[in-house]
């Protein structure tokens, strides 16, 4: 009892030092950022304070939110066609060894083309709406979830699946209690990457088509040389992909619980 007791004393301590020192070292980036812009007298629009950028973030608060809800309404509608094509793929390519030698290669090609250079085709293509946005994203944020998602069923435990093999289990079984469990960790690490591709996709998408949105609010401050802005909108565009981010996080550790039993 009194081993167990320390265990979890240890890791309650440890989950509050993940907590605890992150938020100290920022606070005192923000108070040495505060006391550098109180010292050295830089004009406001090149760099505000803390205080001047959460004056401003308050005074802007109904807009950023109507703006967040478009941007992150756009970022969950990205986000959710990507996670689905991108498993949907995996699962085709991993199918077949001949698919994956075809079509592998290609996908990592598609991977590293510098994606942000395409946004304009898309407008071309789909005009100046939403759906060009959310297509660029989806596009910006597919791969990431299908080449881990390929590489997570490519790795699964070849004895265990000769094991399955030799107690006649069925590919659907064999698939449910030994490929997935195999690939939680590589897929949800693609999602946790896809969740921040597709905040940028849609930002992307915004500075070149919308007429709302956090990226519209950026380029509608940056016009005025309101840097304060800015920076209150970089704020809540945080908020959008953090709300994401957290969102998968939660649905690993539900799923790890589901499969661990």
């Amino acid at each position: 009892m009194t081993t167990r007791t320390a265990t979890a004393a240890a890791e309650d301590r440890d989950a509050a030092l993940r907590v605890l020192l992150p938020a100290g070292v920022g606070i005192l980036v923000l108070c040495a950022w505060q006391a550098a812009t109180a010292i050295t007298g830089v004009p406001e629009v090149l760099l505000p304070s803390p205080a001047a950028i959460l004056s401003r973030l308050v005074a802007a608060a109904p807009d950023l939110l109507r703006h967040a809800l478009v941007t992150g309404g756009d970022v969950v509608l990205a986000f959710g066609i990507a996670a689905a094509s991108g498993i949907a793929i995996a699962l085709l390519i991993s199918a077949s060894a001949l698919l994956r030698e075809a079509l592998y290669p290609n996908l990592v090609l598609f991977q590293v083309i510098p994606k942000i250079a395409l946004a304009p085709l898309f407008v071309i293509w789909m005009g100046i709406g939403s759906p060009s946005r959310v297509t660029f994203a989806v596009f910006v944020s597919l791969f990431p979830v299908a080449i881990a998602c390929i590489e997570g069923l490519a790795r699964a435990d070849r004895q265990i699946l000769q094991l399955c093999r030799a107690i006649c289990a069925t590919p659907v079984q064999t698939f449910l209690a030994v490929r997935v469990p195999f690939t939680l960790p590589y897929l949800f690490s693609g999602l946790k990457v896809a969740s921040t591709m597709a905040v940028i996709g849609i930002v992307v998408g915004e500075f070149v088509t919308a007429r709302a949105g956090i990226g519209f609010f950026i380029l509608h401050a940056s016009s005025k040389a309101d840097t304060a802005g800015i920076f209150a909108a970089l704020f809540a565009l945080c908020l959008v992909g953090f709300a994401l981010y957290a969102v998968v996080v939660a649905a690993e550790a539900a799923a790890r619980r589901w499969w661990r039993g």
